[in-house]
């Protein structure tokens, strides 16, 4: 026999020669994604804006840890470089991945490209959900015209320019689910804070009219309508009754989804204390600090 490298020896009479099993080359396991009722493996693709902390944070790291490849958005890069961090170990032992892209809802320009080229990068789309939102505070007799359109621009004008494309391309393949963060605040007039009701109630009719145009095509479109949540929009309340985490808001917004329920309080108690709210009439409201 020859080897390379060695020169051959002949032999008369060759001994038998045994050789030794070659063992298998180390193959690491492909993840197996966690069993999701109602989201196959191939279904697991999808957009977070407005993730950099609070909900949209917590709603990227339980995606990452069901297997979803993500892709978080935000302004603020450095906080997305961190998510992506810590979303990591989950994403490798369920075959997920998280990507990131620093963007301002503001530059309503950029998102058609970025769309198509995040849905490139995903290989395809199931889910978007629209969690960007400001709330700066106001006093009771403050009225900040700049700071009030920069509350349009971004909770409900960024809401339209993302949730528009996002529609289209989920009625061109006839399924999706698109989910938009609305709040409590956008079902009263609230003295406290006019125009960020105003912002939610708008986005809660344009969600609605989605809804309703996308139905025939296989597309559901969910509304969350948060309360109090731990997050830094709220901490400087004076009063926050019946506060969750931003992840149990997380986990009830993504059963919303799967559920395909068209409306959703988080947390549920919410429903019954805006339902009272909704029947206190006009005249008496308008004495309640609320």
């Amino acid at each position: 026999m020859c080897f390379a490298g060695v020169e051959p020896i002949i032999l008369r009479d060759p001994p038998t020669i045994m050789s030794a099993p070659i063992p298998p080359a180390s193959v690491s396991p492909v993840p197996t994604p966690p069993r999701l009722r109602g989201v196959p493996a191939d279904a697991r693709r999808g957009i977070v804006i407005g993730a950099s902390s609070g909900i949209g944070a917590a709603l990227v790291r339980q995606l990452a840890s069901e297997g979803y490849r993500v892709a978080a958005l935000a302004r603020r890069a450095e906080q997305l470089d961190e998510l992506a961090t810590a979303c990591a170990d989950d994403a490798a032992r369920t075959g997920g991945r998280v990507i990131t892209r620093p963007h301002d809802v503001l530059d309503t320009a950029e998102i058609p490209a970025l769309f198509e080229e995040l849905v490139r990068e995903l290989g395809g789309l199931d889910l978007v959900i629209f969690a960007a939102g400001i709330m700066p505070t106001r006093g009771p007799e403050e009225y900040d015209t700049e700071s009030d359109l920069a509350m349009i621009q971004v909770n409900l004008a960024g809401c339209i320019a993302w949730c528009n494309p996002v529609a289209n391309y989920f009625r061109t393949q006839r399924r999706g689910t698109l989910v938009g963060i609305s709040s409590v605040a956008g079902d009263r007039g609230r003295k406290a804070n006019p125009v960020y009701g105003t912002t939610k109630a708008g986005m809660n009719h344009y969600l609605e009219a989605l809804r309703n145009r996308l139905g025939e095509s296989g597309v559901h479109v969910c509304t969350i309508k948060p309360g109090f949540i731990d997050t830094a929009m709220t901490k400087d309340l004076e009063s926050t009754p019946f506060m969750i985490s931003a992840e149990k808001a997380a986990a009830s917004i993504l059963s919303a989804a799967r559920g395909r329920v068209n409306t959703r309080y988080v947390a549920r108690i919410w429903f019954w204390v805006m339902t009272v709210i909704r029947c206190i009439p006009s005249f008496i409201f308008r004495k309640l600090n609320i």
